[in-house]
């Protein structure tokens, strides 16, 4: 990945997460910490990787992508915004009583949407379904699916993690945003889930270990996801919950709640400043 590719996937991803910021602070609701936390993923996915196209979100050869984390909304939303699928102001309207833009996924209402999601476990589910269904119809998409760390402790999760080795389905590429933080606090110490590489390789999947916040890392692990034949690939993200906030980083307490106007105001300003540098180095790139 060359230097100026690198700089526009921060500045895009930075961006997506001052919008996360606005929209839980607007609804006084949702989700911030899990959402910065999987931006990084969300931004290769979205910006170079995924074959979709904002003007046809229902195209029947579109890669697709669930959120199987369903309650970090904020984040898909961001990033689809970004991409063209609707209309960025309105990230202002998340969770309003009159917005399409729910508290969890809709793929009735919101465009880009592939799978209305929020049950834990239930999207990976869905998107082994969604894999299987190509390799039936001989089609050459794939998919992509985000879990939670914390979501691994629901046991629907290893049921299509297991229907997914013995389906051999190659086109499925997912991802553990491992902060290692739920609502309760460490994943460790609510239901520990570890170690997660071995249980999904002792499932049957190709599975890769990378820094969740390094672009180039998680574009090299679904590049080399293309390659293997007969697996399914996990990529085991090592991720910060609240990812780019300095008080929101590494707190569990952020899990679920939305920012005041002194933190918001905070969170935008550090996010501005973070703005600000890349867009020095872009001037220096040019």
């Amino acid at each position: 990945m060359d230097k100026r590719k690198e700089l526009d996937l921060r500045k895009k991803a930075t961006q997506i997460r001052k919008y996360i910021i606005e929209e839980v602070f607007s609804a006084k609701s949702g989700h911030p910490g899990g959402s910065l936390s999987c931006t990084d993923i969300f931004t290769v996915l979205y910006f170079d990787e995924m074959r979709v196209d904002p003007k046809n979100p229902k195209d029947p050869n579109r890669d697709r992508f669930v959120l199987s984390k369903g309650h970090c909304a904020p984040a898909l939303y961001a990033t689809l915004a970004v991409k063209g699928f609707f209309p960025e102001k309105d990230l202002y309207t998340f969770r309003k009583a009159d917005s399409y833009l729910e508290g969890h996924p809709s793929m009735t209402y919101v465009p880009g949407v592939d799978m209305s999601t929020g049950s834990l476990g239930q999207g990976i589910s869905t998107s082994v379904g969604m894999a299987l269904a190509g390799k039936i119809d001989k089609k050459d998409y794939r998919v992509y699916s985000i879990l939670g760390d914390g979501e691994l402790e629901e046991g629907q999760v290893w049921e299509a993690a297991m229907a997914a080795a013995h389906y051999k389905l190659d086109n499925l590429t997912a991802f553990v945003d491992y902060n290692g933080l739920q609502i309760d606090g460490n994943i460790t110490d609510v239901m520990n889930p570890e170690p997660i590489a071995d249980k999904f390789a002792a499932f049957g999947w190709n599975v890769i270990t990378v820094d969740g916040h390094d672009h180039k890392q998680i574009k090299d692990a679904i590049e080399t996801a293309k390659t293997v034949k007969g697996k399914p690939t996990m990529v085991v993200c090592k991720c910060t919950k609240g990812k780019g906030v300095s008080f929101m980083e590494n707190n569990y307490a952020w899990h679920g709640t939305a920012p005041n106007q002194e933190q918001r105001d905070q969170a935008i300003a550090e996010l501005d400043a973070l703005m600000a540098e890349i867009d020095k180095e872009i001037a220096e790139e040019a």
